[in-house]
């Protein structure tokens, strides 16, 4: 046995067999990769002398070791583990049913209230002007103050008024003195018409016997003529029966043109006649006129004194004592106006009921006035009015209430809400807010189907009570509608409907 001791210095490796007969080990050489057999007092004094060198190389290990290890941490391990999560993400999303709470629309009462908001006005109200000039003479009401009708409120002092009823006076007497004067005129020409148409007469009766007298000495002439040839009569005798045919025929003459001047004086008597009956009726409509007038100008002076046109009170008053009033309208500026008066013991309100409420409004229709200042009283009013075609803007019903106020509560201009309790033969359904769905398709709800799919349907609404809305078509009864749906929830989703909880009393 050789007793030297080999360097193994330069020897490393790892044990791979201890021979216990030979005192032996064989361990595997890391350098040459080959096996190299030592004896056991070899390793024994090799051990001291690498016991160093092995405790730095596994030093430098296990700090290599550490090293690696918070690299992977660091890098690999978060990345793996970020996968990780994303597939299992996915495949529970292609995996999992959305559950949902559904509810069911329930049937709204038949009978509703309908509260609208208006003005209240007073039943009659007007602005009252003065109708003819002057000053003002005396003021008898002023603001607030109740009136009954035609009762006196102001008197106004009008001379220029007085001096034109006095005038149109004159001009009515002047027109019935003319018209008295061309009536007696005409009454004269009558007259004389008469004693013209009798001359007439006369002339005519006179030249009718004329006429006869001509005929008889014409007959006398020609029978003498026959004499006087067969030489019975002398020719004088023949000339005198002549003479006398000759005479009557100028009698006959004068008496035609004394017929023809009384027809032409009947004439002109019956035109005088005519003009005269004319100008009697230009006298009549000029008396007519003058009558006018005066009625005109007397009414305007009656129009000094300013009377109530109705029961009501004043509630202003534009003129004081001594104010120059000037007759006018609301046209005019400046002190146009005397009064204001409103009949206050009857109030109408107009309200503009929506379209979806019309058929429910009819008239005599009762509601209820409130109003705010009065928290514990209410007014019944009546219908009394519809405008009976809606607004083409508004697509409302104008419609006009009557309420009495004989206590005198209410006052004009007041801020009321009117309430009608109507019944509807077709009630509509109610669904919560939070199942409706607004978007670029409109107004909708998201349903769920017996096979447990998503289902949206378009909805038309009616009123809004806030939590509930009404839904007047696009929906039945039985529908089972999604709370809060989500954009998750797409059309033909599958969902699982969730039980839903009883609800506890306190």
């Amino acid at each position: 046995m050789n007793n030297q001791i080999p360097d193994f210095s330069k020897k490393s490796g790892i044990l791979k067999n201890f021979d216990k007969s030979t005192n032996q080990i064989e361990f595997y050489s890391m350098d040459t990769q080959e096996n190299s057999k030592v004896d056991h007092s070899e390793i024994t004094s090799l051990a001291a002398t690498n016991k160093k060198s092995r405790f730095n190389f596994i030093t430098i290990i296990a700090t290599t070791t550490l090293v690696v290890t918070g690299l992977l941490a660091l890098g690999i391990i978060p990345r793996l583990q970020k996968q990780s999560e994303l597939n299992a993400f996915a495949k529970s999303t292609t995996k999992k049913v959305s559950s949902v709470n559904v509810v069911k629309p329930k049937v709204a009462a038949n009978f509703t209230e309908l509260v609208l908001p208006s003005s209240i006005q007073a039943s009659q109200e007007t602005t009252i002007y003065a109708r003819t000039s002057g000053y003002l003479q005396k003021k008898l009401v002023d603001i607030g103050e109740r009136v009954n009708r035609g009762q006196l409120l102001a008197i106004i002092d009008a001379p220029e008024t007085d001096q034109d009823v006095q005038q149109a006076r004159a001009e009515v007497a002047k027109s019935e003195a003319n018209l008295a004067q061309v009536q007696a005129d005409l009454a004269q020409k009558q007259s004389n018409l008469s004693q013209t148409k009798a001359n007439l007469k006369a002339r005519q009766a006179e030249l009718a016997q004329a006429r006869t007298n001509l005929e008889l000495a014409r007959q006398t002439w020609q029978r003498w003529q026959l004499l006087q040839k067969q030489g019975a009569v002398t020719t004088q005798a023949a000339d005198e029966r002549q003479t006398a045919f000759n005479a009557s025929r100028a009698n006959v003459d004068t008496l035609i043109a004394r017929v023809n001047s009384d027809q032409e004086s009947v004439n002109t008597a019956l035109a005088a006649i005519n003009s005269q009956k004319a100008n009697i009726n230009a006298f009549i409509a000029s008396k007519s006129v003058s009558k006018s007038d005066l009625q005109r100008i007397t009414a305007l002076q009656t129009f000094k004194q300013i009377v109530a046109p109705f029961a009501g009170v004043i509630t202003a008053r534009n003129i004081d004592t001594g104010a120059l009033i000037s007759a006018g309208s609301n046209n005019n500026s400046g002190n146009s106006w005397l009064f204001k008066i409103a009949q206050t013991n009857n109030l109408r309100i107009r309200i503009n009921v929506p379209q979806a409420f019309v058929q429910s409004i009819h008239t005599g229709q009762t509601a209820l006035v409130r109003v705010r200042e009065l928290p514990k009283k209410s007014f019944s009013g009546k219908v009394i009015r519809t405008a009976d075609v809606l607004d083409a803007t508004s697509n409302t019903l104008l419609t006009e209430i009557e309420v009495q106020n004989s206590d005198n509560l209410l006052r004009p201009g007041m801020y009321a809400e009117v309430t009608f309790k109507t019944e509807r033969a077709n009630p509509p359904l109610l669904v919560p807010a939070n199942t409706l769905v607004i978007n670029a398709d409109g107004i909708q709800v998201a349903t769920v189907t017996k096979e447990k799919k998503v289902k949206y349907q378009k909805v038309e609404l009616g009123r809004d009570y806030g939590t509930e809305v009404e839904v007047v078509s696009g929906l039945s009864p039985n529908v089972r509608l999604i709370t809060n749906p989500t954009d998750a929830l797409q059309d033909g989703k599958s969902v699982q409907v969730l039980a839903s909880k009883p609800k506890t009393k306190n």
